[in-house]
């Protein structure tokens, strides 16, 4: 909601929090679609048609492309491309993912899954986005500090933050 305070708008703490959460979703599609403005480097790439199966530790973001089995672990962000395929064991700080994982995962920022991502195992992770048109089975453990209330906005949806230990709440946008 806009709030007037001396004849000028400004935003309120829940508008700025949507709206950040609004520009990270932008950036963490750019990241996945390669675009260069991102900010991100991808310091590692496995590549269509590529089959890995092993450990693969990183500083960074790596980008998966192909067929990768094992482990993954990283300090940055994993990048799960369309049509990619993973049957891990993941620990990253951010995982964004459009291809499909079978496996756990622990994230210590966030998991975003874009439409058509599967997934496949178990989540922990303080926050958790997903995108109409994603399959998820399996269970989400989310750490306690960072909840938040469901926002509906036609067919999105939308979690913002609220103090910790606060229960859930769905609202109607």
């Amino acid at each position: 909601m806009w709030e007037k305070a001396d004849g000028s708008e400004r935003r309120t703490n829940s508008q700025r929090q949507q709206g950040s959460s609004e520009e990270q979703l932008r950036k963490d599609v750019a990241m996945l679609e390669g675009n260069p403005d991102s900010g991100e480097e991808v310091i590692a790439f496995v590549g269509k048609g590529v089959e890995f199966k092993g450990v693969i530790k990183y500083n960074g973001t790596v980008r998966i492309s192909g067929r990768m089995e094992g482990e993954i672990h990283t300090d940055g962000v994993l990048l799960v491309e369309d049509g990619a395929v993973i049957v891990a064991q993941i620990s990253a700080s951010k995982v964004v993912s459009r291809g499909q994982i079978t496996g756990d995962i622990v994230a210590v920022e966030k998991v975003n899954l874009l439409s058509p991502a599967i997934l496949n195992g178990s989540v922990k992770a303080p926050l958790l986005s997903m995108e109409e048109g994603v399959l998820f089975s399996g269970t989400l453990e989310m750490p306690e500090g960072r909840r938040g209330e469901i926002r509906r906005t036609g067919a999105d949806e939308m979690v913002t933050p609220l103090r910790p230990g606060a229960p859930l709440k769905t609202v109607a946008g």
